[in-house]
């Protein structure tokens, strides 16, 4: 189970999370399964950006089933099952509209790919413009060229819900064929430098945000 709505960024989030397994496992073997499980979920959601003072993540394992399954298998299922509890806090974000996931895809590491997608998750700008239903790809250069990551920009494709919008920096294919009234918008980045990847979940930024951040006093 997961507690969590806004102030979900990566490092520090208003974020609860309790898992619970009866399999047969060590400390050892279940701060390793979950260190790498929650890289690959918990920290790759990115609300508003904004962070808490505190975040726990849990994993409980009672044994009760006396099966002991292998480290890989052990991991994949915990991971598989935090990437499910992500999404789902990515889903109840306070007044969100629209989940995103923001996929960059050829960078010349991992780490290029998640500042890459992060930036863009953090753009209020387009995070405006996907609540508006404006597939405005221009923000999303925008937010890439703010990075350290290595690519040539002449080199940038840019596909919203799988309409290629931006090829080579330039005009692609017609922007009006972009539908974003479905829940989930899918952004996809080439950086075309290399063969990493990474993808981040984050929201638009929404009135219904900005009422329940402002409508009360603490």
């Amino acid at each position: 189970m997961a507690k969590g709505a806004g102030m979900l960024a990566p490092a520090l989030a208003t974020m609860l999370v309790v898992l619970t397994t009866d399999a047969v496992a060590d400390a050892a073997t279940l701060d390793a399964a979950l260190r790498e499980a929650t890289r690959l979920s918990f920290d790759r959601i990115d609300s508003d950006g904004c962070q808490s003072t505190n975040d726990t993540v849990v994993l409980l394992a009672s044994g009760a089933s006396e099966v002991e399954p292998g480290v890989e298998a052990l991991t994949a299922t915990v991971t598989a099952v935090c990437q499910d509890l992500a999404r789902q806090l990515i889903a109840d974000a306070e007044g969100a509209h629209h989940d995103i996931r923001i996929e960059i895809v050829s960078a010349a590491t991992e780490s290029d790919a998640l500042e890459v997608a992060r930036s863009i998750a953090r753009n209020n700008l387009f995070k405006c413009a996907v609540f508006g239903n404006d597939p405005n790809w221009g923000r999303v250069l925008a937010a890439v060229g703010t990075t350290d990551a290595a690519f040539d920009p002449l080199q940038l494709d840019v596909s919203i819900n799988g309409v290629q919008v931006c090829r080579a920096m330039g005009v692609g294919e017609d922007r009006s064929l972009v539908d974003l009234t479905p829940r989930e918008v899918h952004v996809l980045v080439d950086l075309h430098a290399g063969d990493e990847h990474a993808t981040i979940w984050t929201n638009d930024l929404t009135h219904d945000y900005v009422h329940e951040n402002s409508a009360y006093s603490t």
